[in-house]
């Protein structure tokens, strides 16, 4: 694992917080993506901050899933179908976007993806010009 996205857990343990689902899983996970903000700058589509976050995922020794399939139902009918960015260790969802702000319709989609998979926790990653933004969603009627 390169040094250059590796949280060192050790020397942030200050910034812990005791009420956060998943810490240390998140941490990791948001190094990944600073790392991969900091190596490809702006200006790429959204496919290709996908791969290159896949391509750090690869080398951690986290389990995940790239654009996994999620079900939706209505009274046992299936009614249409989201896919997940990225699925890591069967707890996070994180999706991927690139663009100048959040927008309400983003966290939107993450917290449906939360409802859909009964999931706890989502993080949002926006690539900007301004450097990676994200947001940790939770999902409050799990």
């Amino acid at each position: 694992m390169s040094p250059n996205y590796e949280y060192n857990l050790n020397k942030q343990s200050k910034l812990r917080r005791k009420d956060l689902l998943y810490p240390e899983l998140s941490y990791q996970i948001i190094g990944i993506l600073f790392d991969v903000s900091n190596k490809l700058g702006y200006g790429y589509q959204e496919k290709y901050y996908q791969k290159a976050v896949s391509t750090r995922l690869k080398e951690t020794n986290l389990l995940f899933k790239e654009q996994v399939p999620i079900e939706i139902s209505f009274d046992k009918n299936p009614i249409g179908r989201y896919f997940l960015d990225f699925l890591i260790e069967n707890k996070i969802i994180l999706e991927i976007k690139k663009m100048d702000k959040f927008l309400k319709n983003n966290t939107d989609q993450v917290y449906a993806y939360l409802k859909a998979t009964g999931l706890e926790l989502g993080i949002l990653a926006n690539f900007t010009k301004k450097g990676l933004q994200f947001k940790r969603i939770i999902n409050l009627k799990s």
